[in-house]
């Protein structure tokens, strides 16, 4: 029989059921107990997973009836199985229908006899049945029209129905129906669409860790979050005064949009620097063309990623490989130095301080200190053993300065040294005198034309501090940053590594390190050594 009525038209479908239902024995006259019906509880599951659907229904559905006023005309929503879930139009005739047993919860199916909404869930599309068209002489004063609304994938969800009396029967009710179904559809799939792209713009654009812009398909910007307003350092901070305007203009990302829009491909993982007067900043930079359902570009998407702490550690690591390298190749030289130093030290020792030998005294000073300084650079092999003792720090400036005088003069530079206060300290008596050595002749360096070096001693705070003052060329605030870092160094011949050992010397005497400096008015060191 299936195929049979799947051939036959509207009016023959609705004869052919109801033939089948004398056939049964139903009787016309008696409308039946409307028997299948939900529970309070899956009653409230269904509205619960409807709900979208029927807000839009109802906003639709009060548009229509508030042009229809006076008219019987009632509205129901049943799902895909047929049970009714809502109703809606004139109480009087909410009423009548309620007489019949046809209240929220029930289901029109073989019992409702022929009807619009059982025939629309079997055929699947519109269906009206009009007065005596049904099968049950209690609905021979009504016309009822249904269509199917669906799910985005095409399944039926539920029939929307409109009932009125047969005298008020029009054809255009049906075709009406339909528009409104098509309109509650449209707006369902809008809203989808809506919520699909409002958690786009969540992910992208209100992502902390990321910059984003997005442009149209001529390259015009749509949108950017403030991450990306901060990362391009764009004047104003108020992305507003940037939409609409050429994503070209931007001149950091602006080669790679362009090669997006030249060719419509997508630029993946592209490393940028950008220079500025305070310091580099490094992104991670993707460019990503979209397309609409044709195959046509609409939006292009930027987003920018900050890798600059990445690429700092990056560089502290490869320091290390290197001063990893170095303090194993200090080891073998060190060893080598000290072979001969030792030689001539015992020589020395053996003509002994009657010998004649001019500064002897001196000249072993200075031997004791080349060997400390072969295990200072050890340094970077292995930590030194410290031997602590009071002792002045003027009598340790003073035998440096003795060293030293002879390159200062040279390079035209003049040391003035002032002792306001002096306290003993408990100290490695040659390991502050390469302290002291260091940066003396870091002074004198950053004094190519010659100069002053102004060195001042004085007590306070618990402290013997001795400040190094120099009217050199000065260092920017990027380099006074990053001094102590090895491999680190403006010196064409330098390796960074005197800076560090000072810094390394003075945390192990639990001693503060300032350094101050401008380019072009000079630099001060101030370090504080505790007293005794």
């Amino acid at each position: 029989m299936d195929k049979e009525i799947d051939q036959m038209d509207d009016r023959q479908i609705i004869a052919a059921f109801n033939a089948h239902y004398r056939q049964r024995g139903l009787d016309p006259a008696k409308f039946p107990v409307l028997s299948k019906r939900y529970t309070t509880e899956e009653l409230e599951e269904r509205l619960s997973f409807y709900k979208e659907y029927i807000d839009i229904i109802l906003f639709f559905v009060n548009k229509f009836l508030s042009t229809i006023q006076g008219t019987p005309i009632l509205v129901t929503v049943t799902d895909q199985w047929g049970y009714l879930l809502e109703c809606y139009g004139e109480p009087m005739f909410l009423e009548a229908i309620a007489g019949l047993g046809i209240t929220k919860g029930v289901r029109y199916n073989e019992e409702t006899g022929t009807g619009s909404v059982p025939l629309c869930l079997r055929f699947k599309r519109p269906f009206q049945t009009l007065g005596e068209e049904h099968f049950f002489e209690a609905l021979h004063g009504m016309a009822c029209y249904s269509a199917p609304f669906h799910r985005e994938d095409g399944a039926v969800l539920g029939t929307l129905s409109l009932m009125t009396g047969v005298d008020s029967a029009h054809p255009h009710l049906l075709t009406l129906l339909c528009t409104m179904v098509d309109s509650v559809e449209r707006e369902m799939l809008l809203r989808r669409n809506n919520a699909h792209l409002h958690t786009l713009n969540q992910v992208l654009l209100e992502a902390n860790y990321q910059g984003v812009v997005v442009t149209d398909a001529a390259g015009r910007i749509i949108d950017m979050n403030d991450q990306y307003l901060r990362m391009l350092r764009l004047d104003g901070g108020d992305k507003h005064l940037y939409l609409g305007t050429p994503v070209l203009e931007h001149r950091l990302v602006s080669p790679y949009f362009e090669r997006v829009l030249a060719r419509q491909e997508e630029c993946i993982g592209v490393e940028l620097q950008d220079t500025q007067m305070d310091s580099d900043s490094y992104y991670m930079l993707d460019v990503l063309p979209v397309f609409d359902m044709g195959g046509c570009l609409c939006r292009i998407i930027g987003t920018l990623r900050d890798i600059t702490e990445m690429k700092r550690t990056e560089e502290v690591l490869r320091n290390t490989e290197k001063l990893v390298f170095a303090g194993q190749l200090a080891v073998g030289i060190a060893h080598e130095i000290r072979n001969p130093l030792t030689t001539v030290k015992g020589l020395i020792q053996l003509a002994g301080p009657t010998s004649g030998l001019r500064h002897y005294d001196l000249i072993m000073s200075e031997l004791d200190r080349m060997n400390l300084i072969v295990g200072e650079f050890l340094i970077l092999g292995k930590p030194q053993e410290i031997r602590f003792r009071e002792d002045w720090c003027m009598t340790i400036l003073q035998e440096v300065l003795s060293l030293i005088e002879i390159e200062a003069a040279k390079n035209n530079v003049r040391i003035r040294c002032t002792c306001i206060r002096e306290e003993k300290i408990s100290c490695d008596r040659n390991q502050i005198k390469q302290v002291f050595l260091n940066i003396l002749k870091n002074a004198i360096q950053a004094l190519p034309g010659g100069g002053r070096i102004d060195i001042v001693l004085e007590a306070d705070g618990g402290y013997q501090r001795i400040r190094f003052m120099d009217n050199g060329i000065g260092m920017p605030e990027e380099v006074l940053e990053r001094i102590g870092e090895p491999f680190h160094t403006t010196k064409l011949e330098g390796y960074g590594l005197g800076m560090m050992i000072v810094k390394k010397i003075i945390a192990s005497h639990r001693g503060i390190l300032n350094i101050t400096s401008e380019p072009g008015k000079g630099t001060t060191v101030e370090m504080g050594l505790p007293i005794g």
